[in-house]
């Protein structure tokens, strides 16, 4: 079967969104690579070479978070993130609060993290950089 991994796209902050993260899931970027890098066959703009080309991040069973900065050619407002969340399934209560907290510091709670009708912990919030999360422990 195939998987699906998240590739998040920022407009100049993708490191430090990337190392954000790094901390909230406990966890090693296992690869970032600048413009800068790229063959010379493929020059990019002396402004974006320190900008961040791609990012991996592994989040859990398998997951592979991914990123990069686009460069200002290709750029988007900032709100086109608006159109999805990244789900999250902690392994227990104690790290969906953990989780919820730290992607949360800096951004705004849409749904402060607590018990639902279907799950124990359930929380949705927007970080600093624009991403929406959704994180759901079910505890089943």
């Amino acid at each position: 079967m195939a998987s699906v991994n998240p590739y998040l796209n920022f407009n100049g902050h993708c490191e430090q969104a990337f190392l954000q993260y790094q901390s909230v899931f406990g966890t090693k970027i296992e690869f970032m690579s600048r413009f800068s890098e790229m063959p010379p066959e493929h020059p990019c703009d002396p402004e974006e070479k320190e900008k961040i080309m791609h990012v991996m991040l592994p989040i859990g069973n398998g997951t592979v978070l991914m990123g990069s900065d686009v460069p200002k050619a290709y750029q988007k407002p900032e709100t086109a993130s608006a159109s999805f969340a990244v789900a999250v399934a902690p392994q227990s209560a104690e790290e969906a609060d953990r989780i919820f907290n730290g992607l949360a510091e800096g951004g705004n709670i849409t749904m402060p993290i607590g018990k639902t009708f279907w799950a124990e912990k359930f929380g949705m919030c927007v970080d600093r950089w624009g991403v929406n999360w959704m994180v759901n422990y079910a505890n089943q």
